[in-house]
């Protein structure tokens, strides 16, 4: 059984993006899938400067553990201003000071979500570009926009073209794990 670590790139409690990546883990056959909140993971503001003087936060090994337990990694992007949310820049500059490999060559599928016509596309390419640089797996990605619209809790992506970008960016990494 492969374990899966899914979460949504945001704090927000009702996170779109999290319904997304917990959808996509959902449709990964015989699978453990484990959602993180990226709240539980609520660290000090990263700086050198707090790093030197306490050093790590256990927060911050906890979830790189996770990682590092994970046969794959599924992660939807919130955007705010065009950007990652401070809460994932915030983990994500905290656990990069560990070693070089963020992610630990895992397969990853990169999802983003908004209420907007682009589906946050802005930030899903500056994702892909940051995290394909090290990793030797070809990361997939989808973009669902207008989420209110295309998707629904109990039935999922409802425009089926947009279910067939999905099925082909998560067969891409069911593929890889």
């Amino acid at each position: 059984m492969k374990k899966i670590i899914a979460f949504g790139a945001s704090s927000s409690v009702h996170s779109i993006n999290k319904k997304l990546a917990t959808y996509a883990a959902s449709r990964v056959p015989d699978a453990q899938v484990i959602v993180l909140d990226l709240n539980d993971y609520d660290m000090p503001i990263f700086s050198v400067d707090r790093e030197t003087k306490d050093g790590f936060p256990q927060l911050a090994y906890d979830f790189k553990d996770l990682v590092i337990s994970a046969d794959g990694i599924i992660i939807s992007f919130a955007e705010h201003n065009s950007s990652y949310s401070a809460a994932f820049k915030n983990i994500f500059d905290w656990i990069s000071r560990f070693e070089g490999d963020i992610w630990y060559c895992k397969p990853m599928l990169l999802l983003a979500t908004s209420d907007g016509n682009r589906g946050a596309k802005t930030v899903l390419e500056q994702a892909h570009k940051r995290i394909a640089r090290k990793n030797p797996y070809d990361i997939p990605s989808f973009s669902l926009p207008n989420f209110p619209k295309t998707f629904d809790n109990n039935k999922g992506i409802l425009d089926s073209k947009l279910e067939s970008q999905f099925q082909n960016a998560l067969a891409i990494f069911l593929g890889q794990l």
